[in-house]
């Protein structure tokens, strides 16, 4: 790996971990804010809010661990790299997520039916709801900072990490209409305030189920996606010298691609001309696709009235 390839990856990491630094200390206080607002303003909703903020401080610790191991370059053990790493952060999100979101989702449930069996809810106060406004507003901006930073580094656990901040936006706006239901409809509406903790938990499976099926996908080392694949071909077959090509093979690591092919060429070529020839496949996919694309190629003889393998 050359100076320049060195400077972008510590670039990166600091990237990431700036903004998930930020992320965590604003996590740290706004889940304890919440908590609080939650019991003193005798609302569960936002309690239950206040609880996915703190899995949000969690998974930034998360990300923090994962993004310094995955940036590590090519050793004996990993001559790949470390990218999975990264997917493997972006998999315990998703799971934080998913175990929050039951969590939140059968605390509702229990409420809803202790109101049906008699129970009254206490009418939450103006604190619950100026906490539950002023979280919509704080992670919304958290979202958009964490995201744009996440895809300027295409880093997919960055970018996981924004969409928990979302996911915890949009809990806060289900939040505040379920307090303000609860505080101005009348007591026999309160009940809006714990149905409103279920709805955030299935919103929040939901997200879970969209950041783990790619990751898992990418750990089980499955296929680029299809529009992916023919760009590769195209270039592939685009470059001066191969005739065709087979056994192409593709993957994911972290934010790099891995991609493995055969290329037939002129029988009569000479190994330099052969070995030029692969150098342009390469140099044309990395200039696509990054230089940090991982790529292996096989050389063949192109003989037409043999079977083509």
């Amino acid at each position: 790996m050359n100076e320049t390839e060195q400077i972008t990856d510590m670039a990166r990491e600091k990237k990431a971990a700036r903004v998930t630094w930020v992320g965590f200390f604003t996590n740290l206080l706004l889940s304890t804010a919440k908590i609080i607002a939650g019991v003193v303003g005798r609302s569960s909703a936002m309690i239950a809010d206040g609880i996915h903020s703190l899995s949000d401080f969690i998974t930034d610790f998360i990300v923090i661990i994962f993004i310094k191991i995955s940036s590590k370059h090519e050793d004996s053990d990993h001559p790949y790299g470390h990218g999975k790493f990264e997917t493997f952060a972006t998999m315990l999100i998703s799971f934080a997520l998913f175990i929050v979101a039951i969590g939140i989702f059968y605390s509702g449930s229990v409420k809803i039916y202790e109101v049906l069996n008699g129970r009254v809810i206490e009418r939450p106060t103006y604190l619950a709801l100026i906490m539950a406004a002023v979280s919509i507003v704080v992670k919304e901006i958290l979202y958009w900072y964490t995201i744009i930073v996440g895809r300027k580094i295409e880093s997919p656990a960055v970018i996981a990490n924004g969409w928990h901040h979302r996911s915890d936006a949009f809990s806060s706006i289900g939040t505040l209409i379920g307090i303000s239901g609860a505080m101005f409809l009348g007591e026999r509406w309160r009940i809006l305030d714990p149905i409103t903790s279920v709805i955030v938990g299935i919103f929040i499976i939901g997200v879970a189920y969209k950041l783990a099926r790619p990751s898992i996908q990418e750990l089980l080392e499955m296929s680029l996606p299809e529009e992916i694949e023919h760009s590769i071909e195209q270039k592939i077959q685009a470059t001066p010298g191969v005739i065709t090509f087979h056994h192409l093979r593709t993957r994911k690591n972290g934010n790099t691609f891995i991609i493995d092919m055969h290329i037939k060429v002129d029988p009569h070529s000479s190994i330099v001309e052969a070995h030029d020839i692969a150098t342009h496949v390469e140099n044309n996919l990395k200039a696509a696709f990054g230089k940090g694309t991982q790529i292996n190629v096989h050389i063949e003889p192109y003989l037409p009235k043999e079977k083509q393998a």
